[in-house]
């Protein structure tokens, strides 16, 4: 009797145990961290087609950065949409598909996202380049001038007859910020330096770039770049036998023998970023400008033949902006009006968000931009 009675208490321990172990595990069961969200289905709207290389071709790459990133994010991109009527039709679909996300890359995609931001609140649009938000809608852009002043000490250095061509899409301050930059860079190493403009008052038009390119080099320029989409100014620098630094892509394979640099654009961390900002709950206008520092923009891709005692100028101006020792904009400023901008100390972000005006020595003028 004993032996069945030690039984019979050992099963029961064992039974009590079993269960106390089971309603343990039932309670951290039911006070465990809920499973993450799922990432949102995010869609990316290109103003032209993707192709090898150009401002949409970055944002195709940072596109799949983020892919690579976040395994099992359900993206998608449209390209070649356009501007206008167009852009607000698609974004409209994409949120009918389901996404929950939207990248919209082209400046004049703004009034069109914000009318559909406005439509439909659920879902978040992160806009490239505006200067509107909504509860919905944010902002984002790089500081692309950071990257042009070092492209401008690299042309002084490189350039015979100190004057380089500048092929732009429109007179916004985005890309008047660029020409300046560049410029400034340029008058540090040679303070005679001329940048010669043309306007194309379109981002993406391979004929009318090539034209541009020829148009310059006619001109005098020994040395092109462009803020422009296809990759036609390099290869005119190539065939003409002038220098290029070339710009949002690596353009080598355009250019080989022309191209000394490249300023580039780099999307991907910002991208898986926001991303997971809305899947974490965490996401919100948060207008962002970034640049040397966030790693958004570099001079990269040095052709060998770049001199080392360059190099060594280069990389110690980089430091000194990354470091806030030095800003593009900073020192004395005159226009190419020859008034007085800025006397001393450095613009602030303001001024250079809305800067519409030239520096001396930047030839072509700020016109309308329709």
């Amino acid at each position: 009797m004993k032996s069945v009675t030690s039984k019979i208490r050992a099963w029961s321990a064992r039974a009590l145990l079993s269960v106390g172990l089971s309603a343990v595990a039932i309670a951290l069961s039911a006070n465990a961290a809920p499973a993450a969200a799922p990432l949102p289905k995010t869609a990316f709207v290109y103003m032209s087609p993707v192709g090898d290389a150009g401002w949409t071709y970055q944002h195709e790459q940072g596109r799949r950065a983020a892919e690579k990133a976040l395994p099992g994010l359900q993206s998608t991109m449209v390209e070649n949409v356009a501007e206008g009527p167009d852009s607000e039709r698609v974004m409209r679909d994409l949120v009918q598909q389901g996404h929950q996300l939207i990248f919209a890359t082209s400046f004049g995609y703004l009034e069109p996202a914000l009318r559909v931001a406005a439509e439909f609140p659920q879902v978040r649009i992160e806009h490239a380049g505006g200067y509107k938000t909504a509860p919905n809608l944010n902002t984002y852009n790089a500081r692309f001038y950071e990257g042009r002043y070092l492209a401008g000490l690299l042309a002084a250095k490189s350039s015979k007859s100190g004057i380089a061509g500048y092929v732009a899409g429109f007179p916004l301050p985005e890309v008047v910020q660029g020409i300046n930059a560049f410029a400034l860079g340029m008058q540090a190493v040679n303070p005679k330096a001329q940048v010669k403009v043309i306007w194309l008052n379109a981002w993406y038009d391979p004929p009318r770039e090539r034209e541009a390119a020829l148009t310059l080099i006619h001109q005098g320029a020994d040395v092109l770049t462009n803020h422009s989409g296809s990759p036609a100014v390099p290869q005119t620098a190539e065939e003409k036998g002038v220098k290029l630094i070339a710009y949002t892509s690596d353009m080598s394979r355009f250019a080989p023998k022309a191209q000394l640099a490249a300023v580039t654009h780099h999307w991907g961390p910002y991208y898986a970023q926001r991303i997971q900002a809305l899947q974490s709950g965490q996401w919100k206008p948060q207008p962002t400008w970034g640049g040397l520092k966030s790693g958004m923009i570099e001079l990269s891709a040095l052709n060998a033949e770049v001199p080392k005692a360059t190099r060594a100028l280069i990389e110690q101006r980089r430091k000194d902006i990354v470091a806030g020792r030095f800003a593009p904009f900073s020192g004395r400023l005159v226009d190419a009006q020859g008034q007085e901008r800025l006397a001393k100390g450095q613009l602030d972000d303001t001024a250079i968000a809305t800067m519409n005006w030239f520096v001396q020595g930047v030839q072509g003028g700020v016109t309308s931009p329709r």
